[in-house]
C-alpha cells in the first residue's frame, strides 16, 4: 500500500488528517515510561551483578546483562507494542475495508484491551510474546555494550569522574540507538505482522514466527525485513539519546533527594 516513508505520510494525511499520525500515542505516552525504566535499571542491575572480581566485565558479560534486561521489559512492551499497532494499522485497514464496500466500527484502545481480555483473558494481551522477545532480546544484546563504549569515550563532568558529560550520553544514545534498530529490523516486521489483528482482506495470515519469516521470504524477498528500518532508526535514535541522557543526569534521585551513583 506505501511505497516509502513519504508516500505513507501523504497517503496518511490524505486519508486521516495530520493527527492521523499520532493513532496509538496515548499508549506509548501511559506505557513507555516504565518500559525504559525497567529496560535501563534492569541493565544497571545485571551489569553490576555480572562484574568480575578484579572489576572488569567482559563484552559476552555486558551483552549478557543487556538481554536480561530486554528479557525483562517484555512484560510492558508486548501489551503497548499489540494495542499501538491496532491503533496504527487502523486507518489502513479501515481504507482497504472501505475500497471493498464494508465499513469498519472505530476502535480505541481501551475498547481493543477489553475484547482481548473478554475473549482470550490477560494472555490475549501478550500475542506475540516470542517475537517481541526476539526482538527487544537482541537489541538490547547491541544497544548496551555499544552505548557503554561510545559513552566511556567522551569526556567526563569532573577529573576523575567516570561519568560523561550529558551531550556525550546523548549522542552515544542516538548512535547506538539508531544502529541497533537497524540490526534488528527484521525481528521488528515479523513482530508486527503477527501482531496485527486484523488484516485487509487478502493480506497474509501467520502461524508463528518461523512461519511469518518463511512466508515474507518466499513472496517478498530478504527486503522486506528492513521495510521501515529507516522510520525506525529516526525514531529510536532520539528516543535512547534523551533516555539515557536523563537516566544518567540523575534527574530521578534529584527528585527523592538521594545522590547519584555511578553508572
Amino acid at each position: 500500500m506505501y511505497n516509502s516513508m513519504l508516500d505513507c505520510f501523504k497517503k496518511t494525511y490524505r486519508a486521516e488528517g495530520y493527527f492521523g499520525m499520532y493513532r496509538g500515542s496515548a499508549v506509548n505516552i501511559l506505557l513507555i515510561t516504565p518500559e525504559k525504566a525497567i529496560k535501563l535499571a534492569a541493565n544497571d542491575f545485571f551489569r553490576h551483578h555480572l562484574t568480575t572480581a578484579n572489576g572488569s566485565l567482559p563484552i559476552t558479560r555486558q551483552m549478557a546483562a543487556g538481554g536480561l534486561a530486554g528479557l525483562c521489559q517484555i512484560v510492558i512492551t508486548t501489551p503497548m507494542e499489540l494495542l499501538k499497532i491496532q491503533m496504527q494499522d487502523a486507518g489502513r485497514v479501515a481504507a482497504q475495508a472501505k475500497a471493498a464496500g464494508k465499513t469498519l466500527p472505530k476502535v480505541s484502545a481501551t475498547s481493543i484491551a477489553m475484547e482481548l481480555v473478554r475473549t482470550k483473558g490477560i494472555t490475549g494481551l501478550y500475542k506475540g510474546t516470542g517475537a517481541t522477545a526476539l526482538r527487544d532480546v537482541s537489541f538490547s544484546i547491541v544497544y548496551f555494550p555499544l552505548f557503554a563504549t561510545l559513552n566511556a569515550l567522551g569526556p567526563r563532568r569532573d577529573d576523575g569522574s567516570n561519568e560523561a558529560v550529558f551531550w556525550c550520553s546523548f549522542l552515544s544514545g542516538c548512535a547506538a540507538g539508531s544502529m541497533a534498530a537497524l540490526a534488528v529490523n527484521p525481528f521488528d516486521v515479523v513482530k508486527t505482522r503477527l501482531q496485527a489483528l486484523k488484516k485487509a482482506e487478502g493480506e497474509m495470515q501467520f502461524n508463528g514466527v518461523a512461519d511469518c519469516i518463511g512466508k515474507t521470504l518466499k513472496h517478498e524477498g530478504v527486503t522486506a525485513f528492513f521495510k521501515g528500518g529507516l522510520c525506525r532508526m529516526i525514531v529510536i535514535a532520539p528516543l535512547f539519546g534523551i533516555a539515557q541522557m536523563v537516566y544518567f543526569l540523575g534527574v530521578a534521585e534529584a527528585l527523592l533527594g538521594t545522590k547519584s551513583g555511578n553508572k
